[in-house]
């Protein structure tokens, strides 16, 4: 009996390191971690997957960026030719960037081009320092937006969406502030529906832009990534005279919530009546993810994807494509269609396949910094104070970040200071680079080395 029952342990022992050997040997598939389907006229949820879990928003917070200062122009508080300031506390922030030196002034109507295709993190705490006269202030107008509209599982932190674990939401509240974007302003259509901006001699491409060429109807919006997110989305197509709108959070690759998302919009205009009304869908279903979910949930890869996406052998009809691609689906995949003589994923090919050949040509919006005629009237309401034109605004910091700053200013001086009180080799080093990094170009409006930076997500906060 003893040696049996050794015999059974030793089975299952290896039962189990057989299944663990075979996850670990198994590449990561990427999937989604939420995502709804709305009719932007109703309101009616035609498909949805963890519409009320809660995630990290990244940059679609510069919806809600975009939607407090709309309101603020059609209130009378602003004009699009209102002055935007880049201030130190603006130009502090990480990439996406600009990179305008402290006191370049720039209009709101530019601001909002730069923020909703751009994605730039400094012009979007500019642009709330400009409507608020704070940042801090402007934060507290997003939230008092986010609770009129009911997005009921919504803190916003900063108007940028750079990582933060306090700042959270849902793809149904998403879906909601993307509703009213749409049926408010519909003005802000005319600014998220480029697939790029030139500035000067510089073009800056959006991260929509594959959505916008290719997808028939396409009217974009706004993406977003950090990692803590995955890849985020939130976009609109109209097709004979029907407007819906999805939000995707947590995809594995921009191409995944891309081709997600035109698959769920050429579904979803099959589909006539939706159920419940977004606004319906009350509590909240989980928690965001765990730190570090962009290295748990990786970009499928080439041939996942078109196991996956892959237009031409679509099934029709039915909800069920949200899952990842299995074995048996893989198997049957015949990359020679796709790949390059070197043995290499062609892009160009998947692009095609998964989202459909170019329908419109590439032409970024130019955009320049205007002529900035006064600064708005911040509201007294958000503890704002009008800033005059004529300075460089020095707005109370984000309190999250200040905390941050504070901390970071400490260990700083902890690693260049021993207990010798000699300042340490490396941060001798590190002073010329930074002082080179600081210096603007002689008549340029960019601090040298830092405009148009590509977004590079910083790590948590509160890891």
């Amino acid at each position: 009996m003893f040696s049996s029952t050794i015999g059974r342990l030793i089975i299952s022992m290896l039962v189990v390191f057989g299944f663990v050997a075979g996850l670990t040997s198994q590449p990561a598939r990427a999937d989604i971690g939420a995502f709804i389907l709305i009719d932007a006229k109703t309101g009616k949820v035609l498909e949805q997957k963890n519409a009320t879990r809660k995630w990290y928003p990244a940059s679609l917070t510069k919806m809600m960026t975009a939607y407090v200062t709309f309101k603020a122009i059609r209130e009378g508080r602003a004009t699009l030719n209102s002055a935007v300031v880049q201030s130190k506390n603006s130009l502090s922030e990480p990439p996406s960037k600009m990179g305008f030196k402290v006191g370049t002034r720039f209009t709101i109507d530019t601001a909002l081009k730069i923020i909703l295709i751009k994605s730039a993190n400094d012009v979007a705490v500019a642009l709330g320092e400009a409507i608020a006269g704070s940042e801090s202030g402007f934060i507290s107008m997003m939230n008092a937006e986010a609770r009129r509209l009911g997005m009921s599982n919504t803190r916003f932190t900063n108007p940028h969406g750079l990582p933060d674990n306090g700042q959270i939401t849902t793809a149904r509240d998403m879906a909601i502030l993307a509703m009213a974007l749409r049926r408010d302003f519909p003005e802000s259509r005319d600014f998220y529906k480029y697939p790029g901006v030139r500035f000067g001699k510089k073009t800056l491409r959006s991260a929509n832009r594959e959505f916008l060429l290719r997808v028939p109807g396409a009217n974009g919006m706004k993406t977003g990534y950090i990692c803590n997110s995955g890849y985020n989305v939130a976009a609109s197509v109209t097709r004979r005279g029907r407007t819906l709108i999805a939000v995707i959070l947590g995809a594995g690759s921009g191409l995944e919530r891309t081709a997600f998302a035109r698959q769920l919009f050429d579904k979803g205009f099959k589909k006539r009546r939706g159920g419940k009304t977004v606004a319906s869908l009350t509590g909240s279903s989980g928690n965001p993810p765990a730190n570090g979910y962009c290295r748990r949930n990786r970009s499928p890869g080439a041939k996942a994807y078109m196991a996956r996406f892959d237009m031409k052998n679509e099934p029709s009809g039915g909800f069920l494509f949200f899952r990842s691609a299995d074995d048996k689906q893989l198997k049957k995949v015949d990359e020679s269609g796709f790949t390059l003589a070197n043995g290499k994923p062609d892009w160009a090919k998947i692009l095609d396949r998964t989202l459909g050949p170019r329908k419109i040509a590439y032409r970024p919006l130019q955009v320049g910094l205007g002529k900035p005629t006064g600064s708005p009237k911040a509201s007294a309401s958000a503890g704002g104070t009008q800033i005059p034109a004529s300075d460089v605004p020095t707005p109370v910091a984000n309190p999250v970040r200040r905390a941050q700053m504070e901390i970071r200013a400490k260990m700083q001086k902890t690693a260049e200071v021993g207990s010798s009180g000699a300042i340490s080799q490396a941060a001798v080093a590190v002073q010329p680079v930074e002082q080179k990094a600081q210096a603007a170009a002689p008549g340029s409006i960019f601090r040298k080395g830092l405009d148009f930076t590509v977004p590079v997500p910083a790590p948590s906060p509160r890891k």
